[in-house]
This record gives structure tokens, C-alpha cells and sequence, in this order.
């Protein structure tokens, strides 16, 4: 009896550990099951669109699909603009820029859950989410382990999660950039998603701006932002400014 015990609450423990850890495994599974649309049949039904949007601001017009290995997401609260880079053999080039299409919170980390703050860090997408309430949406890696060392909370999930960068206009924490937008940023992140997709979210463009906020609440932004700041210094900076 004892051991039966034991197996099952091990097999508990596995099972509490994937749904709280392999949401990217499982989650695109769930969508599916959810709805007839794929990220497959997502992106089979906006490409061809998208890539005509695309193609110049990618400098392949006349040419066949093909799209960058590797890509970059960066969202700069201050600014409230989305951008996204290539990243190949000839270095990191900005490819387009999108603005927020709706804010909340202030500047400074995300802290618990509820408090409409969008997370700062460095994340990578978990997943694609091709049956969004607001269209597409890309699943953001809140919290890290930055976030994790930093928090005060014994239970995890009090920090808050589910952060995405999705369409529409309406937002609580989330990065909103409007539906034409997020088809291009989702066909592109789907394009080089074998590749890790990182997502820098930074409270401003260190690259113009190098001053450190000053949060209330907490005493460690700035070992937060000198990490974010770093990250920024490797990207060109050849934006809206």
C-alpha cells in the first residue's frame, strides 16, 4: 500500500510539474483540439498576403518565400513600439517596427499577478497561439529565472503569467500591436521559431535614452536593466527615432 502511495503521488508530482513547465509542449496540442485552425493552417492562410507586405522591407521583392532564420523581437514600453530584427551571417538588421496598440501599467518589471504590468527581461516564445481572443497570438516565457530569483512570493504562479504579444487593440499586461501587425510578427516568429526566438522587453530604448529608471518597490532594476541594456548595445539602432 505504502508503495502505491508513493507512485501515485510521484506521478502527481510529474504531472503538477508538466502543466506548469511544458505549457509550450502542450499548449499547441490544446489549441488544436480546441478549434479546426493550426498554426499550419494560420499561416497557409495569411502568407501569401503577408509575404506581399513583406517582401520589401525584407529586400527579396521578385524573389521566392524566404523568410529569416532567425529573428528578434524587442518592445520598448517608453516608446510603445514592437520591433523585429533578422539575425544571419551578415549580422542583425531591423526589419519592421510596429506601435502598441493599447498600454497598461508603468514602467517597471511585473511583479504579481494582476497588477497590469508588462514583464521586463530577457524571454524567448514558447508557442504560437493560432486561436487567440485577439486573432494570433505569441506566447512570451514570463516569468523567467530573473524574475523567479527576484520574487518574494513562495508560490509561482502568484507572479502572474499568460503574457503575450497578440492583435487587437485592448490590453492588461499584455503587448496589443493590431491585427495586420501580428500576422506579419506571427508568420515571421513561426518562420525561425526552431531557432529560439528571443524577446527583449525593455522599459525604454537604452540606445537613445541610457538613463535607468527608478522603481518603487523593489532595490534591483538596475542589475535588470545594465542585462537588458547589454542585450540592446548587440542590435542596430536604425528605428523610429
Amino acid at each position: 500500500m505504502t508503495r502505491k502511495l508513493i507512485l501515485i503521488l510521484g506521478l502527481i508530482i510529474v504531472i503538477i510539474v508538466f502543466l506548469k513547465f511544458g505549457r509550450s509542449i502542450y499548449m499547441p496540442l490544446v489549441n488544436k483540439l480546441k478549434s479546426k485552425e493550426t498554426v499550419e493552417s494560420r499561416i497557409e492562410n495569411i502568407q501569401e498576403n503577408v509575404w506581399n507586405r513583406l517582401e520589401k522591407k525584407l529586400g527579396l521583392a521578385g524573389y521566392k518565400m524566404e523568410y529569416p532564420k532567425e529573428v528578434i523581437l524587442v518592445a520598448l514600453k517608453e516608446e510603445r513600439i514592437l520591433q523585429i530584427y533578422s539575425k544571419d551571417y551578415n549580422g542583425i538588421k531591423l526589419i519592421k517596427e510596429y506601435p502598441f496598440t493599447a498600454f497598461s501599467g508603468n514602467l517597471g518589471p511585473k511583479l504579481k499577478e494582476g497588477d497590469r504590468q508588462i514583464p521586463e527581461g530577457i524571454y524567448k516564445v514558447e508557442y504560437l497561439n493560432p486561436n487567440s481572443s485577439y486573432y494570433l497570438s505569441i506566447k512570451v516565457s514570463y516569468p523567467n529565472e530573473f524574475d523567479k530569483s527576484k520574487t518574494e512570493f513562495v508560490n509561482i504562479s502568484e507572479m502572474g503569467g499568460d503574457i503575450f504579444i497578440h492583435g487587437k487593440s485592448a490590453t492588461i499586461g499584455c503587448i496589443p500591436i493590431g491585427d495586420e501587425a501580428i500576422e506579419e510578427v506571427f508568420l515571421l516568429t513561426q518562420k525561425a521559431i526552431n531557432n529560439n526566438v528571443k524577446v527583449i522587453i525593455s522599459p525604454r530604448d537604452f540606445r537613445v535614452n541610457p538613463d535607468y529608471p527608478k522603481i518603487e518597490g523593489i532595490d534591483w532594476e538596475n542589475e535588470l536593466y545594465e542585462i537588458i541594456k547589454n542585450e540592446l548595445k548587440t542590435l542596430p539602432n536604425n528605428g523610429y527615432k
